[in-house]
């Protein structure tokens, strides 16, 4: 394996499927199952979910909603995936602790370092919940907060494409689909794999993204053996 601890990015809208609210249980199963074959290789896994299937803030404060109001609605709707994710690997019979940046004792363990990292040792998949527990600051640049504090090997940032274009592929069939890409030319060019505060930490403790389609079954597994599954940010940059 190339990685031993890494750090799984998925958005809310990754457990919507084709719904156009809420959560979808086949979706979740599914993505749990990916989630168990990569525990079954003996990985360290940790999970930042995102909360936009049930709340976007940004949206919200855009239609009159107070922004922070809104952000830490939006913190409160990513707690709600992390438990369903949860639930559904317990039912795979995989230890799973969510610990959030916003106290929730009664459903969570509350976001500590140390007691993060001593799960992930155990073999438990971790997720994080509540972003980073601060208004203003979006789920991607949580996971690269996260993923250095834990010290993990790298982020994969599942969506619903196969990497970064040059532009939009659902608009433009003849964009072109990069292999590797430094973080300087993401933040010159602006490609929105993550926001530029996640790309920045990232940058300054030289931790690499992989982009790739959560859909495709077996995704994660060979990302984490180090196939050539979808852009590689922080690699050499093969724009020409």
């Amino acid at each position: 394996m190339t990685y031993q601890r890494v750090l799984l990015k998925l958005s809310g809208e990754a457990l919507m499927g084709n719904l156009g609210y809420g959560i979808d249980p086949k979706v979740v199963a599914d993505i749990a199952q990916e989630i168990s074959d990569v525990i079954n290789h003996g990985i360290q896994l940790a999970i930042v979910v995102g909360g936009g299937n049930i709340f976007r803030g940004v949206k919200a404060a855009s239609a009159g909603m107070d922004r922070a109001t809104a952000d830490y609605v939006g913190m409160i709707a990513t707690v709600m995936n992390a438990m369903t994710l949860q639930d559904a690997l317990e039912h795979m019979e995989i230890p799973t602790r969510v610990l959030t940046a916003i106290a929730m004792q009664e459903v969570a363990e509350p976001y500590i370092r140390r007691r993060a990292i001593r799960h992930l040792e155990k073999g438990r998949v971790v997720i994080f919940g509540a972003g980073s527990g601060n208004p203003f600051f979006t789920t991607d640049t949580t996971a690269a907060l996260r993923a250095a504090e834990i010290e993990a090997e790298v982020v994969f940032k599942a969506t619903k494409v196969d990497g970064v274009y040059d532009s939009d592929p659902h608009l433009n069939p003849n964009a072109r689909r990069y292999q590797s890409l430094t973080y300087s030319h993401v933040l010159a060019h602006d490609l929105r794999v993550m926001d530029s505060t996640a790309i920045a930490l990232c940058k300054e403790n030289n931790i690499p993204i992989v982009v790739f389609d959560l859909s495709v079954q077996g995704n994660i597994v060979r990302a984490i053996q180090g196939e050539p599954v979808g852009t590689i940010v922080g690699g050499f940059c093969d724009v020409r």
